[in-house]
Parts: structure tokens; sequence; C-alpha cells
């Protein structure tokens, strides 16, 4: 088992997508200014989805242009087909996260697809994306539970990464969308996951609704020697198509259970509760 964990900083992205409050641009560009000095591998800046849908990510352009990018942070961005795609070259995002799910029912409430449909379209943002090149990764939403069809069965996500792994994805993140699993849940799921996908190409999302993220998540790190770790500063958002997912597990816990288990990971977190700081208190209002 590697010791060193890599945190993905999500909460300019999945922190704010599901907050009512909506923040102003230049508080969304300090937002992220602060995180790039707290020493997270990577930020998840922005979302090139319809504004239609969520709201929140309508100024990601504007985001990626005006922020102050540190040269050893990878700033990456949701894009859900080629047209996100076409926004997210065009601001030059150094890595591209594509989204599907295990739950045929949260795939037609979240994007109106089927999980074949929805592969389908990713085939071509996926094929520009590695031939910018471009690091590629993939969400698995409701891999444990989901909000409309219960406990899944871990075998649910299998064909889905396979198929995602066929179309050259890189990295591929297996998400608690409503935060209930457990630890026995994170085993089920990967000791059928880890057949087929290696430990390095895997990171795990997990909410924290019941209080069990940072539990899972050194079931995976220690158990699994998986070493990608998504958060969020202060906890922040959750999924605007789950209801009872209200935030991310905190990046300030995560980093405390890690450091806790002897992990080598450098990541300041008074910068991160700085930055958390600075939009809880606006994005509750």
């Amino acid at each position: 088992m590697s010791r060193s964990v890599r945190i993905v900083e999500v909460g300019p992205r999945d922190g704010l997508q599901n907050e009512k409050g909506n923040l102003p641009l230049d508080l969304k560009i300090q937002f992220v200014n602060l995180l790039s000095e707290s020493g997270v591998s990577e930020i998840e800046a922005g979302s090139f989805v319809s504004p239609k849908w969520v709201p929140q990510m309508e100024a990601s352009d504007s985001v990626f242009k005006q922020i102050k990018r540190h040269p050893d942070i990878v700033y990456s961005a949701l894009v859900p087909n080629v047209r996100g795609l076409d926004r997210a070259l065009e601001v030059r995002v150094d890595k591209v996260s594509i989204f599907t799910a295990a739950s045929e029912t949260f795939n037609q409430k979240n994007i109106n697809a089927s999980i074949s449909e929805s592969l389908k379209r990713l085939r071509p943002v996926a094929t520009r994306t590695l031939k910018e090149p471009l690091p590629l990764r993939g969400y698995i939403s409701t891999v444990f539970y989901c909000p409309y069809e219960g406990h899944m069965n871990p075998d649910a996500c299998v064909p889905v990464i396979r198929a995602l792994l066929e179309m050259g994805v890189g990295e591929i993140a297996l998400s608690d969308t409503i935060g209930k699993a457990e630890p026995d849940d994170i085993r089920a799921v990967l000791d059928k996951v880890v057949s087929i996908c290696a430990s390095d190409k895997l990171a795990m999302h997990l909410h924290d609704t019941y209080g069990r993220a940072t539990e899972n998540a050194l079931v995976a790190w220690k158990e699994y020697g998986i070493g990608t770790f998504d958060s969020a500063a202060g906890g922040l958002g959750g999924c605007p198509f789950a209801e009872g997912a209200p935030g991310n597990v905190s990046t300030e816990n995560m980093v405390a259970a890690f450091a806790g288990a002897g992990a080598e990971l450098s990541v300041d977190l008074d910068k991160t509760s700085e930055a958390a700081q600075l939009v809880r208190e606006l994005v509750r209002r």
C-alpha cells in the first residue's frame, strides 16, 4: 500500500452546484485561488453543463480565465457533451471529467438518458479529449446506493467501468452519491472492481450524509490501495439531482483522517478552512 494520498478538491464545482446561493464571480475566483494555496493535488474548478440545469456553474468560463493557476495543481472541469468540451478547451482546462451512473433510474432523472445512451454521448467527448491530449476522468454516480432504486447490486457498476476503460478513461471515480455506504458496502463493490480496474486508476467520491465517509475512505486506502479521494472545503455541496445528499465529505475531515492513519499528504488545513469560510456564510443565506 502506497502511503501517498491525492486530494481532489471539488468544492468549486460539486460544492457549489447544489447550493441555493450563487456566488459572485470574484468570490468564486478568490475561492479557487485560496484553494490553490492549500496544497491539494487537483481542483475541480467548474462545470460546462448547461446553466439551465445548473445555474451556479454559468460563470465557469470566466473562472478558468481569471484564476491564478499554480503549476503543481491540475485544474479540471466536468463536461457533459461535445459542446461543453468546446468551452472547456477554449479556457484551457488541464483535465476533463465525464459522468454517468450505475442506476438506470438515476441516469434518466439526471440526464434524461439510459446508461447505454449516456455512454454513447460520451464517446466523442472521450475521443477528442484524448487527442488533445488531456487526462480523462469518468464519474460513476450511485455505485453504492441510489435515491430511487435503493441499495445497488455491487455488480451494477462493472459494465459501466468496462465501457469507460474501453473509451480510454484513465481515472474512474466511484461515487457514494447519497452518502449512505458503510465499510462493507465499499468492500463489496471494490472486491468486484479491482479485478477489472487497477487501484491506481480508481478514485473515491464520498458524501458524508451519515458520517461514514472518512471511515469508508480509509477502507479503500488501507485494504485496496486506492490513493485518490475527492472532498470539498467545509463539506460544501452535494448532488442537485439526489435529494438527501447534503454534502461532500469535508477536505478538513479527510485530511485529518488520513494524517492520523499515517498517510503522506501536504494539505494546509488553515488555507482550506479559510477558503471554506469565504463562501460558507454566503451560500447558506
